[in-house]
């Protein structure tokens, strides 16, 4: 191995670490609220709460206990989905009231609703149909909302004909579909920039999480629009892997996932860079975080930032190109975070995505929002199992 070669802190948006620092492990000591959650996620709840640290620490606490749970009641019980409210209780929809005892029994709240999963998801896919049959230009994003049991549409103009049409598809389903208008256009966040911390051609995203096939191939987990073209990536100039697969395609429907090969010599750490803030935090499994749930990002252009999940299976319009399958948040992101790490408590989440044209970021936990690609769904689709630490 070249030794002069570096070792790259996963979801680090590129930060570079020695050889040592990569490869060695911090002792642990007793679990106490800092080693069991970053400083910052802790903050940014507190403050996007308006409640102190401490009782930010025992919603994260009550948080991480209230999904155990329901990860031990299976699959079955929970295929309804869950979402924390704003009070931070975790509520599951459930199809009958057997089912609502179970959860009930297990200590968690039980939800029949009107519709649920399974039906919003039917609504949406209609939804994805037509906007491929004609890009609904104007239509910003549209999503299952768990906690309103509606598809929500985020709107920023209705004044084309494909955009009319498509919501007049969309109100023909009644108080299902909940459209909101006065939002911003989104755009993939990768840009053409000097200094990036992973270069592709003459711009630059940010790096996502390692992980490794059943034979033990390393790869990196990225955005799709990342890797697109299958590009040679760079950190400060030395190589450390190449694309080789993606989903994306720029002007049709597309999955913003892909990988890239790791060179032999190089490597993706398992903790994720805090940009000075605190640190860096373990990765130590991809358990998905449920609606509501305590975010944070790292990426190149904003360092580290924090906020909420907000829902899952969303479709975004990123100028012509029209990509499903996103989680959405309210963590600020701008131009060149793509590809960056998402992760709530020790459990790896995702990678940036996009998020809203212009949109400015100001410290740790300024309001903003984002999409990311969610983690689970790209180790599953590649057959890859994430490294942790």
């Amino acid at each position: 191995m070249n030794l002069s070669r570096t070792y790259l802190a996963a979801a680090t948006a590129g930060a570079l670490l020695s050889v040592s620092a990569a490869t060695s492990a911090q002792a642990e000591g007793p679990a106490t609220a800092e080693t069991r959650y970053q400083p910052q996620m802790i903050s940014a709840l507190a403050d996007s709460l308006g409640t102190s640290e401490q009782a930010a620490v025992r919603r994260l606490d009550r948080q991480a206990e209230q999904q155990r749970i329901l990860s031990g009641l299976g699959k079955d019980t929970a295929q309804g989905g869950a979402f924390f409210d704003t009070a931070g209780t975790l509520t599951v929809n459930v199809e009958d009231r057997k089912s609502a005892q179970k959860v009930e029994e297990a200590g968690l709240h039980a939800r029949i609703p009107q519709r649920g999963q399974k039906a919003l998801d039917r609504i949406k896919a209609q939804l994805d149909t037509k906007a491929t049959q004609q890009t609904p230009t104007g239509v910003s994003a549209w999503s299952v909302d768990l906690a309103s049991d509606t598809v929500t549409i985020e709107v920023h103009s209705d004044t084309g004909t494909a955009a009319r049409a498509f919501l007049n598809t969309a109100r023909s389903h009644g108080d299902a579909v909940r459209i909101v208008k006065g939002k911003q256009p989104l755009e993939p966040q990768a840009v053409v920039a000097p200094g990036s911390k992973m270069t592709i051609g003459g711009g630059y995203c940010s790096v996502g999480f390692g992980a490794r096939t059943s034979s033990g191939k390393q790869y990196l987990v990225s955005a799709g629009h990342c890797v697109e073209g299958l590009p040679d990536l760079y950190s400060n100039s030395a190589h450390f892997a190449k694309g080789t697969h993606t989903r994306y395609t720029t002007g049709q429907s597309s999955v913003d996932v892909g990988v890239a090969a790791v060179d032999s010599d190089d490597s993706i750490a398992t903790a994720v860079t805090t940009y000075g803030q605190a640190g860096t935090v373990a990765v130590k499994g991809s358990t998905r975080a449920a609606a509501g749930a305590a975010l944070c990002k790292s990426g190149a252009t904003t360092g580290w930032t924090c906020g909420k999940v907000k829902s899952y299976n969303n479709t975004v319009n990123y100028g012509g190109t029209m990509v499903s399958g996103l989680g959405s948040s309210s963590v600020c992101t701008e131009q060149g975070d793509s590809g960056g790490a998402y992760i709530s408590g020790n459990q790896a989440q995702g990678m940036t995505s996009g998020g809203p044209v212009g949109q400015q970021c100001s410290g740790v936990n300024g309001t903003g929002s984002s999409y990311f690609q969610p983690l689970d769904d790209a180790l599953a689709y590649y057959g890859l199992t994430l490294n942790t630490n």
